[in-house]
């Protein structure tokens, strides 16, 4: 029985953080060949590409700079010489610096709009611009985040780069689209891994008082973010374009902070 992604090629950019590689994961496992991209050494690839080819699908591991608009032409350009077109497009390399507004430098901004948002567009318009030429279908899914559309005082400059995200994404869904090229975004709310996970590391009770605050009382797991990409990546969807999928448990209902946990009664 043939899987669902099988004849598809994935990129991932920031393919070795946490939600990047069980992005890689579960789309290896659905059928797809996966070229993975990151600004870490090739020997810190190892183990995550003898994972996709333990599951029969053929891996690839660049080290490119997303906010290099001629490195991630040459990324895409290999990716395709190598397992063909990228047909499964994945912008999810980001970072984030905890910095209020009085704080942040011209250098602190500069770097985070340039990798979370320039380095998004590049991916995406390099590799769709190739499956127009060809005229093949494809899908693109954004990695976002709530912090798109909820106001994050510490972390301001990856709030307006991840806005920037869901506009580009309505942008290139609504171009894309007679082309056969789906465009969506996949925006997760806490995180119990990469960005979020590493806030936590810092001080467990963070991770506590996060939790409280999520009405599902969840925190999100990377491999829960990777099956609504999936989702989103399959050649059955033939119609969801243009869409934020927000899997933030209810967090945007109350804005920033989430729900206040309910008062103890001891």
């Amino acid at each position: 029985m043939s899987l669902p992604l099988e004849g598809q090629v994935a990129i991932i950019s920031g393919g070795l953080g946490d939600i990047g590689r069980a992005i890689a994961l579960e789309l290896a496992r659905r059928g797809a060949d996966v070229a993975v991209g990151d600004i870490l050494e090739a020997e810190k690839a190892h183990p995550l590409l003898t994972q996709i080819r333990a599951l029969r699908r053929r891996p690839r591991y660049d080290r490119v700079d997303v906010s290099d608009a001629d490195a991630v032409a040459a990324w895409v350009e290999a990716v395709a010489q190598e397992l063909g077109p990228p047909t499964l497009i994945i912008p999810n390399a980001a970072v984030a610096t905890f910095m209020p507004l009085p704080e942040l430098t011209p250098q602190g901004w500069r770097r985070e709009l340039s990798i979370n948002l320039d380095g998004a567009f590049y991916l995406a318009q390099l590799a769709t611009q190739k499956l127009v030429a060809l005229g093949r279908p494809g899908r693109v899914v954004f990695i976002g985040s709530w912090a798109g559309h909820a106001v994050h005082p510490t972390i301001p400059a990856y709030c307006v780069s991840k806005a920037g995200i869901r506009m580009l994404m309505k942008c290139m869904a609504a171009e894309l689209s007679p082309h056969g090229i789906l465009v969506n975004e996949v925006s997760p709310g806490y995180v119990n891994a990469g960005l979020s996970g590493r806030w936590f590391a810092a001080d467990p009770k963070r991770a506590e008082y996060a939790r409280a605050s999520v009405p599902v009382r969840r925190l999100i797991e990377p491999g829960e973010v990777a099956a609504q990409v999936a989702h989103l990546c399959d050649p059955s969807n033939l119609h969801i374009t243009g869409t934020a999928l927000i899997m933030d448990g209810g967090l945007s209902l109350f804005g920033f902070g989430g729900q206040k946990p309910a008062p103890s009664h001891e």
